[in-house]
């Protein structure tokens, strides 16, 4: 990616999304960073620099996605805002509790894909949602966590094959994050998980080393905005990026 080059990050304010802009930053990229939360989304810019962008605002705002792709025309749209699932068995999930991961990360993931394709975004500009390794493998204490994010996956498909019959010229990538304590969604699943088993969060994490950095999933993005023959959909972890098999 050139230095010219303008990237929207949802959810840019903590743990993977604030990675990401900085990785962005670094590569000498501007950032546009949605988030809700002022306070740290300020702290990014403190940290980042000029280089990047705060914009207070609720990623799942279809006005706010029309308006900041209108006006910035970013060559990289990077969709990882999300919520933090209530950690419970089926049984105890309320249909309010379940369906909370849709109602944030999918419709994020909807608003800013529709988004970039109605407006369009210029050929050879990039979307990458970032989905979760739960959504391959399940994870029956997050609620409707897996299913929101398998429909995130599913979307990147149905967004390129409209990109291709309409000869936009967009790439649509998906990157599928294995669960990790050094993320927010991720720490809040590993304590849930490792209470389920009677064990301590450390020795539950310990099984999954190496574990996967919220630095690596920056890096990954950095590397799959500027390869165009990338796999269109990578699953990220403590050992590397590899594709979907």
């Amino acid at each position: 990616m050139s230095a010219t080059t303008t990237a929207v990050v949802t959810g840019a304010s903590r743990g993977f999304g604030r990675a990401i802009a900085a990785a962005l930053v670094d590569a000498g990229t501007a950032v546009v960073g949605i988030a809700r939360g002022e306070q740290d989304l300020f702290a990014v810019r403190g940290q980042l620099g000029e280089p990047f962008t705060p914009v207070v605002g609720d990623a799942t705002d279809e006005a706010l996605a029309e308006t900041i792709l209108r006006e910035h025309r970013p060559g990289l749209l990077v969709l990882n805002a999300g919520a933090v699932p209530p950690m419970a068995p089926l049984s105890e999930q309320t249909w309010e509790s379940f369906s909370v991961p849709w109602h944030v990360d999918t419709r994020q993931a909807f608003v800013w894909t529709r988004a970039a394709l109605r407006t369009p975004l210029a050929p050879g500009s990039v979307v990458v949602s970032i989905s979760s390794g739960a959504a391959l493998f399940g994870s029956p204490l997050s609620g409707g966590y897996a299913g929101a994010n398998a429909t995130v996956r599913q979307m990147r498909a149905y967004a390129a094959g409209e990109s291709e019959r309409a000869d936009l010229g967009l790439r649509f990538v998906t990157l599928f994050p294995q669960m990790t304590p050094l993320g927010g969604v991720g720490a809040v699943g590993v304590a849930g998980y490792a209470a389920l088993e009677g064990i301590d969060p450390e020795t539950f994490a310990q099984r999954r080393a190496p574990l996967l950095t919220p630095e690596a999933v920056g890096a990954a993005v950095v590397e799959v905005a500027k390869d165009p023959s990338s796999d269109p959909e990578l699953l990220v972890t403590g050992s590397g990026v590899r594709p979907v098999e």
